[in-house]
């Protein structure tokens, strides 16, 4: 059998000049910051500044993950990305039934207004770049951060920051979902053209995916309802950014992100007219592959991390979270987290990356990479827009399906060994070794459960009914949903309360079983 990559392209043991036959650098590179951007979005890229080190972080209350902020401010950290818990992700308050037992376990428990109060006491929002890692009720905790802004007399127009907002990924792969698809599109129009009057510097969107062909036909979709809401593509595509993950094969990485940028740059283009060279830039932001991190050995996870963050800095991201060695176990604590940050600054100020611009250019190996992977995509979106759109192929389970098929191929292969990862299918030890995890203190369920007590006794509950029923009138209309969120939320309605008055609405999704 010839061999692979991980992602089932073809992978020669040599490459030669005959690899890149008929391939012009001009048509295909172009220079740095210049159509069709393949060697990065920037002419200097890092040799001005390193990347923004932007470290995901939040759990418990929003007392603690504001320490935990600081603490990453103090260690040098240049923006910070909050994970919300499982309930405020599926727009649940913390004293809902479905809420038991996850209340701040894997982000922050944000209910309120009070509680995005205290996440960023003491942080001036208009010094620092805010990424918040939230898609079906993106809009509502936007919201709430610029209202937490407005009480800190800051102008909206000095917030920076991304807002994640990819809900179409959650139908594909993450699960985190509320309304069906196609309302759900209709938030973030709204968000869209919200942003565009209220934060003008804010990302509106971090398109999601786990390897570019996902990532590219969910992006087409959302920009083509963009347009289709009556939005000039110039006045939104410059503040989408993407989001993506860095594994361990350095080379595929690497051409995936050289393949995103030029797909990019030729879509916007070609297909959507778009004239303003912002809207033909992908910036994007990276994290480290969770996926590959094991419980088994987790110092070995240290190696992976700085391995996976190298392929992100050679590749030209914007932004990159390193995961801590520990994720694979618990949340990271304090230490873990810190180191993650360090591995970030010796790459950047201990190596020569940062030194020159797209060290792989030209490269017959990762030129070769980077047209199969752009070949592939182009040929899924093809074959998505023939099922009607993105949208369309999620109803039918489309994607789902093919991610299920894809998961269950590595595990096998995990299990056969014929994939190594070390320390678990390879080079194992005998015995457990001790580790002493952080642990999220099982009080605070109760603790949130009394603090929206509290809240619910002490507000205008009339005006908040009001409030809601104005969000439940304007989600049967066309008007924009995020005016009347903000008037609620203002009036202290609960994050619960915005995404139950939608539901009432528009009802919640079902997923289609493909696989």
């Amino acid at each position: 059998m010839d061999p692979v990559t991980q992602s089932g392209l073809p992978f020669a043991t040599v490459y030669g000049p005959d690899a890149l036959e008929g391939w012009d650098p001009a048509v295909e590179l172009g220079e740095p910051g210049a159509f069709p951007y393949t060697r990065g979005v920037y002419p200097s890229m890092y040799t001005g500044r390193p990347w923004t080190m932007r470290q995901y972080a939040g759990f418990g209350t929003a007392v603690e993950s504001n320490e935990r902020y600081k603490q990453l401010l103090a260690a040098g950290t240049t923006g910070l990305s909050v994970a919300f818990d499982l309930p405020t992700q599926m727009g649940y308050d913390s004293d809902h039934p479905l809420a038991h037992g996850e209340v701040g376990k894997v982000g922050v428990a944000i209910d309120s207004i009070d509680d995005m109060r205290i996440l960023f006491d003491g942080i001036p929002l208009d010094r620092v770049s805010t990424s918040m890692t939230i898609n079906a009720p993106a809009a509502v905790l936007l919201v709430l951060y610029q209202l937490v802004a407005e009480e800190q007399g800051i102008a909206a127009s000095e917030l920076n920051g991304t807002i994640q907002n990819d809900v179409l990924k959650e139908y594909i792969a993450r699960g985190t979902y509320i309304y069906p698809p196609r309302p759900a599109m209709r938030i973030i129009t709204d968000l869209f053209a919200w942003s565009g009057r209220e934060v003008p510097e804010w990302n509106t969107i971090s398109i999601s995916g786990y390897h570019i062909r996902e990532a590219g036909s969910t992006a087409v979709q959302e920009v083509k309802a963009a347009v289709e809401s009556g939005q000039d593509v110039d006045e939104f595509a410059p503040r989408l950014a993407f989001f993506f993950v860095s594994r361990t094969t350095i080379l595929e990485e690497v051409a995936k992100f050289r393949a995103a940028r030029r797909m990019w740059a030729r879509i916007m283009r070609d297909r959507f007219g778009a004239k303003d060279p912002k809207s033909l830039m992908l910036r994007f932001h990276t994290q480290t592959a969770g996926v590959q991190l094991t419980a088994q050995q987790p110092e070995v996870n240290m190696v992976r991390v700085a391995v996976q963050g190298l392929a992100a800095a050679l590749g030209g991201t914007q932004s990159l979270h390193t995961n801590s060695f520990d994720e694979a176990i618990a949340l990271p604590s304090e230490k873990a987290a810190r180191l993650a940050l360090r591995t970030q600054q010796v790459l950047a100020y201990e190596t020569d990356v940062c030194g020159t611009v797209d060290p792989f250019a030209g490269s017959y190996v990762v030129e070769s990479l980077t047209d199969g992977i752009e070949e592939a995509a182009t040929r899924l979106i093809a074959q998505i827009d023939e099922m009607g759109g993105a949208v369309a192929a999620i109803e039918q389970g489309f994607q789902k399906s093919e991610i299920e098929r894809s998961a269950y191929q590595i595990a096998l292969e995990i299990d056969s060994g014929e994939r190594t990862v070390v320390g678990l299918n390879k080079f194992t030890i005998e015995g457990k070794e001790h580790y002493d995890p952080l642990r999220v203190n099982p009080a605070i369920e109760a603790e949130q459960g009394e603090r929206l007590a509290r809240l619910r006794s002490e507000r205008d509950n009339d005006e908040v009914q009001r409030q809601l029923q104005l969000i439940r009138e304007t989600a049967a209309g066309s008007d924009n949903l995020l005016y009347p969120m903000k008037d609620a939320l203002r009036a202290h309605a609960t994050v619960g309360e915005v995404s139950d008055a939608l539901r009432d609405v528009w009802g919640q999704y079902i997923p289609t079983d493909a696989f």
